[in-house]
């Protein structure tokens, strides 16, 4: 647990600065790829890093709409 405390704040602010079309990797967001990549069996990593991908893009879109 206290592992997962260190690593996902380290990944999420190891990213290079967002452009407009994404929002930048979150906290949040990293947890769950982590959670997914280790206990989802169904998808390959690339279905799941692709659709991170895509609901940041779609974050994105929303943010400057409203």
């Amino acid at each position: 647990m206290y592992t997962a405390r260190v690593i996902l704040p380290a990944i999420a602010a190891a990213q290079p600065s967002s452009n407009d079309d994404r929002i930048a990797l979150t906290l949040r967001e990293a947890r769950r790829l982590v959670a997914a990549i280790i206990l989802t069996t169904t998808r390959t990593i690339t279905d799941i890093l692709r659709w991170s991908d895509w609901r940041r893009r779609h974050q994105a879109t929303a943010r400057h709409c409203h």
